[in-house]
Order: structure tokens, then C-alpha cells, then sequence
């Protein structure tokens, strides 16, 4: 989450908007027929916004092209441009590297996020929030086990 917060939830390779996984997560939830999600994101069996919208840490120098595992090598991506990106350099693709975004003016919908779970709290009770591992599980996890935690400090967010 560090990361996508750092990039202003950007996909760094299009430049596109991204959503905090959380919100797509809780969509799934709330509308699970028509909002489908795969556990390993299938493509035939998860809504292609999950692809387009979930953003992912994808490296900018792929570590078998000899690049580091370090934050400076580590950008935000969408998973629709990490697997399209897969091993190849953006040179290689002739792709340019946008610049990162600035959470202020857009967090994913983050902010959006804590104020409905706040309003909502009987929605991290639901199962179906932990069916399968997620990326936001961490910070679900957290609000789990000790509920008076400040959601923007979860997030990352400023208050």
C-alpha cells in the first residue's frame, strides 16, 4: 500500500487511475454476481475492472534482466500492464515511464474507503471479505483485531 501511495495510485506505465484494492474488493462483496473476482484473478471468471483498475508492484527492470528488488526498481502498475510488461524493459516495449501522482489530488478511492467501512463497519464481518488472500487483508486484518484503529493511519492516508 506504501507504494501505490507513493505513486498516487498511477499505473506508471499508462498513466491510468488506479483503485484501492480494498474498493475493489468490497465492490466484489457487495455486488458478487455482477462484480466477479477469481481467487488467482482467471481471466474468464474475474470482472476485467479487477485487471484494468487493481494496481500491483511490478518492477521496472525485471530482476532476470539484472535489476535490483528495491524500491528504486519498484513501481505501481495495473495487473493488465504488469502482464502485458511481463520480462521486458520499458525500452524493449518503447513504453516511457510516467511520472508518480500525488495522493493528495488522487488516493484510489482510499479515503472514500474509510469513510464507508466507518459507516459500514458490519461489512468486515462478511466471510466473503476473507474468502481468499487479497492485498488489502493486511490492513483488514489489522482494523480486525483492534477496531478503535485509525483508519487513515491504516491507509497510510494524512489526516
Amino acid at each position: 500500500m506504501k507504494l501505490f501511495m507513493r505513486d498516487g495510485f498511477i499505473d506508471r506505465y499508462t498513466g491510468t487511475r488506479l483503485i484501492n484494492p480494498g474498493v475493489l474488493r468490497l465492490v466484489h462483496v457487495v455486488l458478487v454476481n455482477d462484480f466477479q473476482a477469481h481467487p488467482h484473478g482467471k481471466l474468464s471468471e474475474t470482472h476485467l475492472a479487477f485487471w484494468e483498475l487493481f494496481p500491483t508492484v511490478d518492477h521496472v527492470v525485471p530482476i532476470s534482466r539484472g535489476g535490483r528488488d528495491d524500491e528504486s526498481n519498484r513501481v505501481t502498475a495495473s495487473m493488465l500492464s504488469n502482464q502485458a510488461k511481463d520480462q521486458w524493459t520499458v525500452e524493449d516495449l518503447g513504453w516511457k515511464l510516467h511520472p508518480p501522482g500525488a495522493a493528495a489530488a488522487w488516493d484510489g478511492l482510499s479515503r472514500w474507503l474509510v469513510d464507508y467501512l466507518v459507516a459500514n463497519p458490519t461489512v468486515l464481518a462478511q466471510e466473503s471479505m476473507w474468502e481468499y488472500p487479497n492485498p488489502f487483508g493486511t490492513y483488514l486484518a489489522r482494523v480486525r483485531q483492534k477496531p478503535a484503529l485509525n483508519w487513515c493511519a491504516i491507509l497510510g492516508l494524512n489526516q
